[in-house]
């Protein structure tokens, strides 16, 4: 018998938003972050305003969860514009992908703080 797996859905992480598409905004994901899947938390780089995969640790702004992208993209070899929640919303923090090196609980709920003062709470 052969066994399907679906995969993540688009924005499946969003509890609830600002009406009007307030909670939304287009970003850019640097070259270089590779494939960066739904549900991602982000950090906001702070010399290009650029986002990226937001570490545990770090000294370039992208250490700062800020965003949580909507939809899987490829920034491995180019800048990619995506959409992304970035404020006035709830997320499921079950759901939530976090980069390589936060994967402590005490990173992840940092992280879900980080998220709380950029105005996306996870809950």
């Amino acid at each position: 018998m052969t066994v399907y797996s679906e995969g993540r859905h688009a924005a499946e992480f969003v509890l609830s938003e600002a009406n009007g598409g307030r909670s939304r905004d287009t970003i850019t994901i640097v070259s270089g972050a590779g494939v960066v899947k739904v549900g991602t938390v982000l950090g906001k780089i702070t010399a290009s305003g650029k986002y990226t995969p937001s570490p545990a640790t770090g000294a370039d702004g992208a250490q700062t969860g800020a965003a949580v992208i909507l939809y899987e993209v490829d920034a491995t070899s180019a800048d990619v514009a995506v959409a992304a929640i970035v404020r006035h919303a709830e997320v499921n923090k079950n759901l939530l992908v976090y980069e390589a090196t936060v994967d402590q609980p005490a990173e992840k709920v940092t992280k879900n703080g980080e998220l709380a003062t950029a105005g996306i709470l996870a809950r």
